[in-house]
């Protein structure tokens, strides 16, 4: 059975002690075994370590002792390994870099659908008010590679500060749509929904939770592929385990940002 937990969780609050934040938290984390990565800035957390159940568990309970971080609810899932080579804490200005200072998703979320909610609709072919839905990948080409829901759109971008400019020149495609935006675990899709709020799009959504919450509730329906995630295991199959030893994978540019 595997015995090693994973976890990667994100929360956009305000935190300006996040330089003082990274210096407990990574001490925590080390005294606890843990390896992967926690990212601090002023507007949150972003992070994904992985350790023995009781480690983990032992350092969101760390987490949960701040107010601010109390409600933390991180997706899980197992490994035989562990899947990161070092545990890396670093202090940053942004969670998730965009380069548009003006988003700030802890002064009010763009609108997110559920898992199920999405199925629903994609099976239906249309939102609850008639309207054509499509689904916006907001990740970067290499790893929109390993997988990616049925017609997605895929602006091919490099790294997720390109994002703003992709929706400028391709903004007259999305209007009159249900746009659900996605990524990995949520955060990129976050600050995307936003920022295609805020260029005037009307029915914007973000998934709640990203493809592996969707896997999570409502398995590979509507997706072709597996997740590409940012450690050993390289890819996640819809059932949240990974791809068995040996097991070709798109070819990856270790140089592209993954910002």
């Amino acid at each position: 059975m595997p015995n090693i937990l994973n976890i990667s969780t994100y929360k956009f609050v305000p935190l300006p002690d996040a330089a003082e934040l990274r210096e407990r938290f990574k001490a925590r984390a080390e005294a606890l075994g843990l390896k992967g990565t926690v990212l601090l800035a002023e507007e949150g957390i972003n992070l994904f370590v992985a350790g023995t159940e009781a480690a983990v568990r032992d350092f969101v309970a760390t987490l949960h002792a701040d107010a601010r971080l109390a409600d933390l609810a991180p997706k899980e899932s197992w490994s035989d390994h562990q899947p990161f080579r070092k545990l890396v804490v670093k202090h940053k200005r942004e969670i998730i870099r965009m380069n548009h200072p003006t988003i700030r998703p802890a002064e009010g979320r763009a609108p997110a659908v559920a898992p199920l909610t999405v199925k629903r609709w994609l099976d239906q072919g249309h939102d609850d008010e008639g309207r054509p839905v499509v689904t916006l990948d907001t990740r970067n080409a290499f790893e929109v590679q390993h997988g990616a829901f049925e017609g997605a759109i895929d602006w091919r971008i490099r790294k997720f500060s390109e994002f703003p400019a992709a929706v400028q020149a391709h903004k007259a495609e999305l209007e009159g749509k249900t746009v659900i935006s996605y990524c990995t675990g949520g955060i990129r899709c976050e600050k995307a929904a936003i920022y295609m709020q805020e260029a005037g799009l009307s029915h914007v959504y973000q998934i709640e939770g990203g493809i592996l919450k969707y896997f999570e509730e409502a398995g590979g329906a509507h997706y072709q592929g597996n997740c590409f995630v940012f450690d050993e295991r390289i890819s996640l199959s819809p059932d949240l385990t990974p791809l068995p030893p040996g097991t070709p994978h798109p070819s990856i540019d270790r140089d592209v940002s993954v910002d």
